[in-house]
């Protein structure tokens, strides 16, 4: 398997193998020769997941996608610490050389209603989810802006969870950061456009990663119209699509990706 496009891929949040982060990873090894995880145990480890990951999950996943002759490295880093993504995009240039797609899947996510919702708990989301996000967009561009672009161009590839099509009760913070995402999706893709950079953002419905109780599974995958829940690959394929040069007259948009589940 030889790699079709030259450049290197970030991927953001690929901490556990049964993750949107990790599908993500192995469908781009089937194009990029270059790719490079960002991961952060201690959350995983703390955020209710039915599914536990191992404590080297990241480190198995790198090796996997380096038995597919792929040239892979990965970073444990807290997406919150303001200084991160400037530390992160020199790691990548430093072993990969520059990057040419950006995918922001790393999320922070803790139950909360209005009556348990707390300052500590928005603003650790914010910085995530909303902050960590924007500011790692601001060292692609800058630096994609410095380099000699690629003749395909860039692609920032956003995560968000479709708060735009319904509520969510009980995770308040979470969907006031994610709401925030597509409003930045669609403002940054314009401003970006003259540098032949695409930026869109991906909502891949109810996906299987682990964190669905059994029951609840049964009574979702009954109602779901295909009998099924999405899978990390569902959403991988499409980014996978979304990165490619196939995708250069996709910008500014919101896809929400469901199998026309309702929930």
């Amino acid at each position: 398997m030889s790699p079709h496009y030259e450049g290197t891929v970030l991927i953001t949040g690929a901490s556990r193998k049964a993750g949107i982060g990790a599908a993500i990873a192995r469908a781009l090894a089937r194009d990029w020769g270059n790719l490079f995880i960002t991961y952060y145990r201690p959350y995983d480890h703390t955020s209710g997941l039915v599914y536990t990951p191992s404590p080297d999950d990241a480190g198995e996943l790198l090796a996997e996608l380096r038995g597919l002759g792929r040239r892979a490295e990965g970073l444990e880093v807290d997406l919150s610490d303001p200084t991160a993504p400037a530390r992160l995009f020199d790691a990548v240039e430093r072993t990969l050389g520059p990057v040419h797609v950006l995918i922001n899947n790393a999320t922070y996510s803790m139950q909360g209603g209005i009556d348990a919702l707390t300052a500590e708990q928005l603003d650790r989301t914010y910085a995530v989810n909303l902050r960590g996000m924007a500011l790692l967009c601001v060292e692609f561009v800058r630096r994609f802006r410095a380099a000699a672009p690629p003749p395909d161009g860039g692609r920032i590839i956003n995560l968000t969870s479709g708060q735009s099509l319904g509520p969510m009760p009980g995770e308040l913070a979470y969907v006031a950061t994610k709401g925030a995402v597509e409003a930045f999706t669609l403002s940054l893709s314009a401003e970006v456009a003259p540098l032949g950079i695409t930026v869109n953002a991906v909502d891949p419905g109810v996906t299987d990663t682990g964190w669905i109780a059994p029951e609840l599974k049964a009574k979702w995958e009954a109602e779901a119209p295909q009998g099924r829940l999405g899978q990390p690959d569902d959403a991988a394929r499409l980014i996978r699509f979304l990165a490619s040069p196939d995708a250069g007259w996709v910008t500014g948009q919101v896809i929400h990706s469901h199998g026309g589940i309702r929930i």
